[in-house]
Parts: structure tokens; C-alpha cells; sequence
């Protein structure tokens, strides 16, 4: 066996206290003897989201070895809020410990960059290995039966149960719910997201007329009793009468007839698309990822497809779907539709001319005109968030998730981590506040002249009066708490660094193998090295005018297995997007590692 990089790992250090050890605080030491994965997340992202899915096959598989512990590191000010944690991991279903890290100590400890990076710790407390981004599943599991092994051998293993504690399970008819859809009946359909199932309530919006899916994590189609889905969000309605279910970590779009309460699948093949996957054809034959909402526009079904920041659309006629807009780059750009960029869309809501988009990790508020052109009413960028009512150009929102068109041409939009209900007037360029108070709202839907809001982290639905004067607020601004990292004027060496899993080689019998995107904000930050290329490592030249900004890097590498007696051996992709916010001072540092898969090596 080669030679493994070992490095002391830090101890593990959160001001937010652990969660699911049933209120015991742990130290590294505590841990000695067991192989320990961190997941560095945040519950606001996507990509985040995906890697926990990723995990639960290894936990289960692993689980007298192997402690998955989750340190929550915030992106938005709402994730600093302890409480707010406590929720997400129960919405998401998080079977691990968990160590709530608001100041980001951990973090910086482990000189973190990306969410999500997951670390590997051995038994004997060294770091052992680091990946950023999605699709290391498999590297993982590999080395963990190394390391199991390795010190199986030594007698540094240590079995037995884990520390995770499950929390008492809360008797509420609702559970995090996400999406909600007012039916012709006048009764209301509820994506009940944390129970894997629909639930119809009765006009009054809280009396359950009944459940529609198992209540378990599956992918089965059939009766209102056994049919079964994975996180649902988005729900629209057809003309035929049936509804369209965006069943998010399913990656699939499920059709339910309200009449019968069956459920079938209408797109989606149950895995996530990865980069180079077809992105149009038949809809049961194509890979979605993360379909977070849905609404009818123009005669095609619009999907907000939050885990590769675009737009699809699913044609009911044809039984196609395609790209609709989007690069699957992060980041807010405006433009022809095959030009712009998105980051997380996950709510919309259709009128006659425009598709309203709540593109939540910009926390922006953004819309497609009937020609495919993308414009931006509200929002800036990655970075910038807030509650500041006002022109728009200047309005700050924080992480919405959900849209709804209101009757006179402006929308309601859920600002979900300001906890209210903001309002934009197209007519007038302002934006306002309708509503606070409300905790967590990911959605809401006109009946008649009152607006139900699906406050999740209530479990309810709250119905409000349209008000007629907008509710004052104190107006606050915030950018991500991320530090700046330093660099100095002029060039900075960027290194991607990925070294393939044991047993794997990079993938080139078609080409090049790897691929990186640098672009920054300003554009003007960059006076060179901006664009897309095949090397992992590139020169940039940094402009010295401007004092600090954000370096936007995409890698992705693909590696297969390296037997060449295999004529079809097993192929990954591993992927990763960075936003780094750097400051260019003189002494800073002149080159910038990002670790995408291994160890940097360098100095």
C-alpha cells in the first residue's frame, strides 16, 4: 500500500454546541479509534444537499467503523441561528452527529473553501484525505475499506455504535412542508417535503382530507397508499386536471390524478445528471437533478432545476424534456436564455407574459420573457443579501425560495431567511414589505382575496389578508461572513488539485479529461487567465486597481477504473464550483490551492 499524506487533524470546535448525540459534547479524542468523515455544509445549498444523499449508503454500510459527523458552516445569516440548524436537520434527514459551527471556527481550522468538503480523519487522528464538491462517494468508500484494514491490521480500529442520538419525533399534521397548490375543489395540495408524501387539506387550509404516498424514502409508482417519493417540493396544475410533483431528491417529475390519487412518473430516471449527460429527449430517459419547482408556461411545464442552476422544460404532448435556459454555471447572469446563469432556482410562478424565477442563492428575484431573454428585478449577486426595502436596484432579499403573481401584475415573493413576505411592482420598480413574523416561508398561493403562505419551519399554512400599505422594516445588509482570502497584486497561480481515487485513472480515451472555468465579479478583477481551458492549473493576472472581489472557479475531472482488462470500466465525475472572496494586498499570497480531490502537496 503506498504511502499515505498525513496531516494532525484540528480539533473539532462550534460555538452552536452538537446535535443527534442526544446532548453530549464530543472532542476528536472522544472519537479515537473510529475512521471520522466530516461534511462541511450548509443547509441553503444544493450541492450540499446532494452529498448528504450521497452519504447515507456509506453511513449504513460503515456504521460500527465509520462516524459521520456534519459541521454546519453558514453561507446567510439565517444559518447562523441555532434554532435554524435544529430544523434543517431534521427536515433533510440527517442520521448523524452534527456540530453547529456559526463562526465559522472549524471551518477555518481545516482551511475549508467550498461547500461541501468532505474531510477524512483515520482512527489514529490524522487527515487523511479532502474532496470538494459532488460525486466522491465512491473514492470514499474505497478508502474507508483501506483504512478499515490498515488498522484492523494495526489494532488502531475501534467497532461498536456511533454516537448519533435520533430526536423525538414531533406530532404535527405537517412536517417542513415546501410547495402548496390550490385545487379547483377550493381544497389545498401540500408538499409535506420531511414525510415524502402530498397531503390534501380542506378549504379551511388546516383539516387533512388525506395522504398521498407511503410516508417512507422511495421511488414507486401506484395508489395514493403505496406510491412513494423522496422530498417532494413544486406542485402545478394541467389542463387535464392532474398535478405535476417535482420529486426533488427522487430527480424526478411525478404526475398524481387528484381523482384517483395515482401516482405515476412523467420524467426523470431516479439518478442525478451529471455534466455530459443528454440534456433533451425522451422525459423517462433523462437524468434531472434536484427539480426544486414547477409551473406551466407557455404551454410547456418550466422546471426549476436547483441542482445545476437552469431551467428545463417538460412538453406534455411529446413527452420530452430539455434545457430551457442556463449554463449550469452559479452565479447571477443576465441574457439570452442559452447565455445566463442562475444560482439554486427554486420558485416560480407564471403570467401571461413573463416566468418569474426565485433564484435563491443570489437572492434574487429574477424572470424569462416569452422570447427567452432572462432579466433581473431584484439581487446582485452570491454575496450580497439582506432585508432593505425600495427601488429595487438597491432592495436586498435573503435566500427566497418561492414566487406567487398577484392579481394587479406584481408578485409576492417568500423571502425565506428574512422569515416574510416581500412584494415587487413591476410598474412602480419597488420593492416592499407585505408581511414578517413568518418563519421560514417557502411558498405561497392566492385564494380569493386573502394569500396562504406555507411557513415550513411552522408546519402550517398561514392565511393572510392582502394588505393594502406595505409593513415598515428596519432596513439591514449583509455580505457572506466568509474571510477574504489575501493575495497579491499581479499573478496568482491557481491549482486545482485532484489526484484520482486508488484503483482509478483519469478518463482520456475521448479527450481531455479534466476542465476549468475562471471567471470573477468585477469582471474587471481578472485582467488574464479568465475563461474555460482543460488544465487544472492556470496563471491569472490580478488587476491592481481594483482592491477585492470574487474568483469564480468550475472543476470538474473524470476518472475510470484502471484495469485494463475491462473493456467497459466503471467512470465517475467529480465536480466542484468555488465562489472565493479574495483581497489583493501587497505580501499576500501568489498562489491559491482549491482541492478538489487528495491532498496539496505543495507548500
Amino acid at each position: 500500500m503506498a504511502k499515505r499524506v498525513r496531516v494532525r487533524a484540528p480539533e473539532l470546535v462550534g460555538k452552536g454546541g452538537w446535535l443527534n448525540t442526544g446532548d453530549k459534547q464530543y472532542t476528536l479524542a472522544d472519537l479515537r479509534g473510529r475512521i471520522v468523515v466530516l461534511d462541511f455544509w450548509t443547509f441553503c445549498c444544493i450541492n450540499c444537499l446532494h452529498v448528504l444523499d450521497e452519504l447515507r449508503e456509506l453511513e449504513e454500510r460503515h456504521r460500527d467503523t465509520v462516524v459521520i459527523v456534519g459541521v454546519h458552516s453558514p453561507k446567510f445569516v439565517h444559518e447562523a441561528d441555532h434554532r435554524a440548524v435544529v430544523d434543517a436537520v431534521e427536515r433533510y434527514g440527517v442520521e448523524h452527529p452534527v456540530l453547529d459551527d456559526p463562526e465559522l471556527a472549524t471551518w477555518k481550522q481545516y482551511a475549508v473553501r467550498a461547500w461541501p468538503t468532505l474531510v477524512v480523519i483515520d482512527p489514529e487522528g490524522y487527515v487523511v484525505a479532502q474532496h470538494a464538491g459532488e460525486g466522491h462517494a465512491h473514492a470514499i468508500a474505497r478508502l474507508l475499506e483501506e483504512l478499515e484494514a490498515e488498522h484492523e491490521a494495526k489494532g488502531t480500529l475501534r467497532r461498536g455504535d456511533g454516537p448519533y442520538v435520533p430526536p423525538e419525533p414531533e406530532p404535527t399534521a405537517l412536517r417542513f412542508p415546501g410547495k402548496a397548490l390550490l385545487l379547483p375543489s377550493g381544497n389545498f395540495l401540500v408538499s409535506d417535503t420531511t414525510r415524502h408524501q402530498l397531503v390534501e387539506l380542506a378549504e379551511d387550509a388546516e383539516t387533512v382530507v388525506r395522504r398521498i404516498g407511503s410516508g417512507t424514502r422511495g421511488f414507486t409508482d401506484g395508489t395514493a397508499d403505496t406510491a412513494a417519493f423522496n422530498e417532494p417540493q413544486g406542485l402545478a396544475l394541467l389542463d387535464d386536471g392532474s398535478v405535476v410533483v417535482a420529486d426533488t431528491v427522487n430527480h424526478a417529475l411525478r404526475r398524481l390524478d387528484p381523482a384517483t390519487g395515482e401516482v405515476s412518473t412523467l420524467a426523470g430516471t431516479g439518478r442525478q445528471w451529471w455534466q455530459g449527460s443528454p440534456t433533451s429527449g425522451p422525459a423517462r430517459g433523462i437524468d434531472l437533478s434536484s427539480p426544486w419547482d414547477v409551473a406551466v408556461f407557455g404551454g410547456r411545464v418550466w422546471i426549476a432545476m436547483a441542482g445545476v442552476h437552469q431551467l428545463w422544460t417538460y412538453d406534455p404532448e411529446s413527452g420530452t424534456v430539455a434545457v430551457a435556459a442556463g449554463t449550469t454555471n452559479e452565479g447571477l447572469v443576465d441574457g439570452p436564455a442559452a447565455e445566463a446563469w442562475f444560482a439554486q432556482p427554486s420558485g416560480l410562478a407564471a403570467t401571461a407574459d413573463r416566468l418569474w424565477v426565485a433564484d435563491s442563492e443570489t437572492s434574487a428575484l429574477r424572470w424569462v420573457d416569452p422570447d427567452g431573454h432572462v432579466h433581473t428585478a431584484v439581487g446582485t449577486g452570491l454575496f450580497d443579501f439582506g432585508h432593505r426595502d425600495g427601488a429595487a436596484g438597491q432592495a436586498l432579499l435573503q435566500h427566497p425560495l418561492g414566487v406567487t403573481a398577484l392579481p394587479d401584475g406584481s408578485v409576492a415573493v417568500s423571502d425565506t431567511y428574512n422569515h416574510a413576505l416581500r412584494r415587487y411592482d413591476p410598474a412602480t420598480g419597488e420593492v416592499t414589505t407585505l408581511a414578517t413574523d413568518l418563519r421560514e416561508p417557502s411558498d405561497a398561493v392566492l385564494a380569493g382575496d386573502e394569500i396562504v403562505v406555507v411557513e415550513s419551519a411552522r408546519h402550517r399554512l398561514t392565511r393572510l389578508r392582502l394588505p393594502e400599505e406595505a409593513v415598515r422594516v428596519a432596513s439591514v445588509a449583509h455580505r457572506t461572513q466568509r474571510a477574504a482570502t489575501e493575495v497579491a497584486p499581479g499573478r496568482l497561480r491557481l491549482d486545482v488539485v485532484f489526484q484520482a481515487p486508488a484503483g482509478q485513472k483519469l478518463d482520456t480515451r475521448y479527450g481531455p479529461s479534466t476542465r476549468l472555468l475562471v471567471s470573477s465579479t468585477p469582471p474587471d478583477l481578472l485582467l488574464k487567465g479568465d475563461g474555460a481551458d482543460t488544465d487544472l492549473s492556470r496563471e491569472l493576472d490580478l488587476n491592481p486597481a481594483i482592491t477585492e472581489g470574487v474568483l469564480h472557479v468550475s472543476a470538474m475531472a473524470a476518472s475510470c477504473d484502471d484495469d485494463e482488462a475491462n473493456e467497459y470500466p466503471a467512470c465517475h465525475v467529480h465536480q466542484q464550483d468555488w465562489g472565493v472572496p479574495v483581497r489583493i494586498t501587497e505580501g499576500g499570497a501568489d498562489r491559491l490551492p482549491l482541492i478538489l480531490a487528495g491532498m496539496d502537496q505543495r507548500p
